[in-house]
């Protein structure tokens, strides 16, 4: 078997570049060039904390599952070498006909780079990666690999407006004031995806200047460092709580207007932890969590194709062969957006960048 190199996190703090054997692509799989990777939250909790939630190394893990890249083999002659992709991470487990609609919460599901199974599922933070051809988006002329990099993550905030929108209560995003809390890149993606659903007005927060900086890029009307500015009570009809953040959970639910919607977009830690409940309580506030996405990546594969700005989000990109500089400067929320990589592309590339 050829070898392609990959970046391994061992455990905590504990990542190298290492050769790994590849496998040649079957009938029903395809092998991928990558050439962008970004890194996620889930990425920065297995570098620095060994652990992503519940979900804990036990081996080995390349991660990655923000990606674009070319087909280098296509045995079937679908896709012919070189065309750009993406790819959806998930490999849809065991139909669960209660919620047939949503297949990203159906059991034994895989998701590229994640620990939440055994063996883990390898990710794309690598020079080459074997997918099943039913994972491979082919990219429009108008979307560039580097911009198609954030597809996935996109596709999470789009999930998040979708979720809003089907439990609301008579309010739609379309004309609404929202709220999206915690502006890193998840929340500057909600952001743009709250913006192209039509939004009256958007406010985002957080805790340093430089995300609301970048918040206001996105199309946030309003601004706030929640660390000195007070939002208002019972005011949103939406709010996308994209932090993770247990004090913003509470402070979510206090600014949302009666039979208003929040929805949970920011992994919060698994472990107890005290919050207010009496808003949603006394205001009939609806509480929706929102868990990675069903089929969203095709629209956020148009909405990149369709809006370049969003590529703004992108404010670093740092080589593989550092893994300490490059986790870190994805962790440092001041002065990064989205940190993406490139796995060792060709320097003779001509294919679009």
């Amino acid at each position: 078997m050829p070898l392609t190199r990959a970046l391994f996190i061992d455990a905590a703090e504990r990542a190298s570049v290492r050769h790994v054997e590849i496998s040649e692509p079957d009938a029903d799989h395809v092998l991928l060039r990558v050439h962008h990777v970004g890194i996620c939250g889930s990425d920065l909790h297995y570098y620095f904390d060994g652990a992503n939630g519940a979900f804990t190394l036990r081996e080995p893990l390349i991660p990655g599952h923000e990606m674009s890249g070319t087909v280098e083999i296509d045995p079937s002659g679908e896709y012919a070498s070189g065309t750009p992709v993406t790819v959806h991470p998930a490999r849809f487990g065991t139909e669960d006909p209660r919620f047939r609609d949503s297949p990203q919460l159906w059991p034994q599901g895989t998701y590229l780079g994640s620990a939440s199974t055994w063996p883990h599922s390898q990710g794309a933070l690598s020079e080459h990666l074997l997918v099943h051809r039913t994972m491979i988006r082919p990219l429009p002329d108008a979307l560039p690999l580097r911009r198609a990099a954030l597809a996935e993550p996109l596709a999470v905030a789009l999930h998040a407006v979708a979720q809003a929108q089907a439990h609301s209560a008579g309010a739609r995003i379309e004309g609404s004031r929202i709220l999206v809390t915690g502006s890193g890149p998840v929340g500057l993606l909600a952001i743009a995806a709250a913006a192209a659903a039509g939004a009256a007005e958007i406010t985002a927060t957080d805790v340093l200047p430089g995300p609301l900086t970048r918040a206001r890029e996105q199309g946030a009307e309003h601004t706030l460092d929640v660390r000195r500015d007070e939002l208002p009570e019972s005011h949103y009809d939406v709010v996308l709580e994209c932090s993770g953040a247990i004090a913003s959970v509470g402070s979510a639910l206090r600014s949302a207007r009666p039979a208003g919607t929040v929805v949970q977009v920011g992994m919060v830690p698994a472990a107890p932890r005290p919050v207010d409940l009496s808003p949603l309580i006394s205001k009939e506030v609806r509480l929706i969590g929102a868990f990675r996405f069903s089929q969203e990546i095709d629209a956020a594969i148009d909405l990149l194709a369709a809006r370049p700005e969003i590529e703004s989000v992108i404010t670093h990109e740092l080589p593989p062969e550092d893994p300490r500089a490059l986790f870190a400067a994805a962790r440092d929320a001041e002065s990064s957006g989205k940190v993406i990589t490139a796995p060792w592309t060709p320097s003779d590339e001509t294919r679009r960048q």
